[in-house]
């Protein structure tokens, strides 16, 4: 089988980079999940959007007086960290684990992904010296400046917007993975196995097969159809 190219992040030509990742939703995930996988990759963008929002938010609190330059500088290190280090560290363990059956990720995504909701609830809320304008924040400042404080309800909405999303698809994706036999001791084999690096697609596990060999995970994926909607 050859190499795929990688695709992710589509970059310009003109930009001396290549992609990291290779993604495609439609060849490499099972058609009763793409609905959700997308979904959480649409909820990725989300979230980095929400994290430019309160990027501008939080300079305008700045400019109104009131909040020093901290709460900025702090909202520039979270958009700059957040927005590739959420995709490479809770969607790709996602995408990967529904691509691959794989038990390893789909542990890492709810450790990480979990982590990531906490986050999110304590941006959402606006915990002073966070670099988050959160409802705290932005309910305070109207008192100070209505215009700013209009500004920064921008951001604690989106980000309660997230934290909801974020704890309807971890249980989402966590009812699909239980519905199915997950545990944490598969997780555990295919550790000591080393093919959490780079678990191969149910396509590769069923070309693999011949004879009375055994691909290294189950050749028929039992993960119960994902609805297209939320619950």
């Amino acid at each position: 089988m050859s190499e795929k190219e990688n695709n992710f992040p589509p970059l310009p030509r003109f930009v001396p980079l290549k992609p990291c990742f290779y993604q495609d939703f439609a060849n490499e995930i099972p058609i009763e999940h793409q609905v959700l996988v997308k979904r959480i990759y649409k909820l990725w963008m989300f979230y980095c959007v929400t994290l430019v929002v309160n990027l501008v938010a939080c300079l305008a609190w700045w400019i109104a007086g009131s909040a020093s330059g901290a709460n900025f500088g702090l909202a520039i290190i979270w958009l700059l960290l957040f927005t590739p280090c959420s995709y490479v560290c809770w969607f790709r363990p996602v995408y990967k684990a529904f691509r691959a059956d794989s038990s390893f990720n789909f542990m890492a995504f709810f450790f990480i992904f979990g982590a990531q909701f906490v986050l999110t609830v304590i941006q959402a809320i606006g915990l002073p010296g966070w670099g988050a304008c959160g409802w705290l924040a932005a309910i305070q400042f109207f008192q100070v400046n209505v215009g700013a404080a209009v500004v920064m309800l921008f951001p604690a909405i989106m980000f309660s917007v997230s934290a909801a999303m974020m704890a309807i698809a971890i249980m989402k994706v966590h009812r699909i993975y239980r519905g199915a036999g997950g545990s944490f001791q598969k997780a555990q084999t295919e550790w000591s196995m080393g093919t959490w690096r780079n678990p191969p697609s149910r396509e590769a596990q069923y070309n693999n097969f011949s004879g009375n060999s055994l691909p290294e995970y189950p050749t028929v994926p039992s993960y119960p159809a994902s609805s297209g909607h939320w619950p």
